[in-house]
């Protein structure tokens, strides 16, 4: 049974989309049977170039994303979700709408990254800085990808999500 994973941040144009390239990036090449989606509490309706091309570089084909209301995963239509992951601070601090889960309420967790948009240093600098946030995400999604997920009550597995939230 497929794990989905629901990334959020706000604008869900920069952090939450590098994280849903390298969750499904990386869940492919070692054949696991995750599926990560992303969006937004307020979407801005396109994605960052800089995002996009940080993850072109490494080998993630993006042709199908595009920015998205979360709302699109409250719908009895939506997958069932088992984690919802926060990466920027405004959306961690907002409310979130009720996700379900194929047990209930998803694992909520919060992986907070800097904001790659507002690095200094121009074009070269912004490019640097999403690649270094698209590195960061990675490491994480390879430690949540060799967790044993199906065999993980909840419980379990909110406190080994918060362990890698602190790595």
């Amino acid at each position: 049974m497929t794990t989905h994973v629901l990334i959020l941040c706000t604008h869900n144009s920069a952090r939450s989309v590098l994280a849903e390239g390298m969750l499904n990036h990386l869940a492919q090449q070692l054949g696991q049977d995750v599926k990560a989606h992303s969006a937004g509490s307020a979407p801005s309706g396109r994605l960052n170039p800089f995002a996009l091309e940080a993850l072109a570089n490494a080998g993630v084909d993006t042709s199908a994303y595009r920015s998205k209301s979360w709302d699109e995963f409250t719908t009895p239509e939506a997958p069932p979700l088992s984690i919802v992951i926060t990466v920027c601070d405004s959306a961690a601090a907002e409310a979130c709408p009720v996700f379900f889960g194929g047990n209930g309420q998803p694992v909520k967790v919060h992986w907070g990254y800097p904001d790659p948009s507002n690095a200094e240093g121009g074009d070269e600098g912004k490019r640097r800085a999403f690649e270094l946030t698209r590195q960061a995400i990675g490491y994480r999604m390879l430690q949540l990808l060799a967790l044993p997920l199906h065999s993980m009550d909840k419980a379990q597995l909110q406190a080994v999500l918060q362990q890698i939230a602190r790595s």
